[in-house]
């Protein structure tokens, strides 16, 4: 028996549906997770109240949530800039750990250098660092035809062990000599540690500054450039673009190496702006890059809305850590998120397609 329903293809469109659509996936997330938080005998009202007060309310709140949205502005970006093209990058947690060490050396090596050029030195490496490691991926991609999914996600074990090699199992340039039984990252310099500025009380890193200077020439480049119009016609039909001639293969690489370069500069930015060290261990819980593709989702990919969402997501996050005890769920948080990532894939079908009765179903019911 047929379904009483079916999706119908949309032919064109509605400008207001790229708005309403992740506000909705954001809506029947919270009340999904209110379902959940009423099961399991919380009461969700001020279960949000809770998280609002301290991810979002207050000056010091905020600016928490700034801090801690920065690297997933940088890994959202990371994932939006290749998902536009159809490619699944899930090495931005790989890439960004590569570019966080070629910043980290950067800014152990140039003590003594003026802050400005330091800053600029620790960006332009943490994004030639990023954009190598995923260019490896692209490489793969446009000449072997490679699952990018399968190999951008086994670079970031690699890119993880790499990480842990140069802290805890070696005498590295990154390591502290200092740290004996305890290993540990060497500081960067005094003169490569980032700004912060602060606007009403409100502390504003110079990395979440530079993010926002990266989501508006992100869109610039794929919205108004002809490499932007190549990468959309490449998304939508390879086979056409290869036949209007242009080159699939390089752009790939140029995409992934863009995308690459976009989670290094978060590596760069966390060194810089937060740790003020190659922190190993601290890098890898994080989950930025993985939290990233989240973040890209309900964003819709569009560069400028990755940024505000990132900070949303930053909010939970922060929310969840000074929660976190006996009468907080400890897994909420984590809960949340999912539920978004779900409902914005979910509304992703009610962008391109519209729900249509089927009528000879609906007729047969009937009589």
């Amino acid at each position: 028996m047929k379904s009483p329903i079916r999706l119908e293809r949309r032919l064109e469109q509605p400008k207001w549906l790229n708005w309403a659509i992740p506000v909705f996936s954001l809506v029947t997330a919270l009340i999904l997770g209110a379902l959940v938080l009423f099961a399991t005998g919380k009461n969700p009202w001020d279960v949000y109240h809770r998280i609002f007060e301290r991810g979002f309310a207050g000056t010091r709140a905020l600016s928490g949530s700034l801090k801690t949205a920065t690297p997933l502005a940088f890994t959202g970006l990371c994932a939006a800039v290749a998902f536009r093209m159809g490619l699944i990058n899930i090495g931005g947690e790989g890439q960004l750990y590569i570019g966080a060490v070629g910043a980290a050396g950067v800014g152990i090596a140039l003590d003594g250098q003026p802050t400005g050029v330091v800053v600029v030195a620790m960006c332009l490496v943490g994004m030639l660092c990023g954009a190598f490691y995923a260019a490896i991926v692209g490489v793969l991609r446009a000449r072997f035809n490679t699952n990018e999914i399968i190999t951008s996600l086994m670079l970031n074990y690699i890119a993880g062990i790499f990480l842990s090699y140069l802290i805890y199992n070696s005498t590295s340039y990154w390591r502290d000599p200092a740290s004996k039984n305890f290993p540990a990252g060497k500081p960067i310099a005094d003169r490569a540690i980032w700004n912060f500025y602060e606007i009403g009380g409100i502390k504003i890193p110079l990395s979440f500054l530079i993010a926002i200077i990266a989501a508006v020439a992100v869109w610039v480049l794929y919205k108004r450039t002809r490499f932007g119009f190549e990468v959309g016609v490449i998304a939508d039909s390879p086979k056409a673009a290869r036949y209007a001639g242009i080159r699939t293969s390089s752009t790939i690489i140029l995409v992934l190496a863009l995308s690459g370069a976009l989670a290094g500069l978060g590596g760069a930015a966390d060194v810089g702006n937060f740790r003020h060290v190659l922190d190993g261990k601290g890098l890898q819980m994080s989950g930025y890059g993985y939290t990233g593709i989240v973040v890209a989702a309900l964003a819709r990919l569009n560069p400028i809305t990755t940024v505000v969402v990132a900070v949303l997501i930053g909010g939970l996050t922060n929310a969840g850590f000074a929660l976190q005890g006996p009468d907080f769920p400890s897994g909420l948080v984590g809960t949340l998120q999912g539920l978004i990532l779900f409902t914005a894939v979910a509304g992703e079908i009610l962008i391109k397609y519209r729900i249509k009765a089927n009528r000879r179903v609906t007729t047969a019911v009937a009589a």
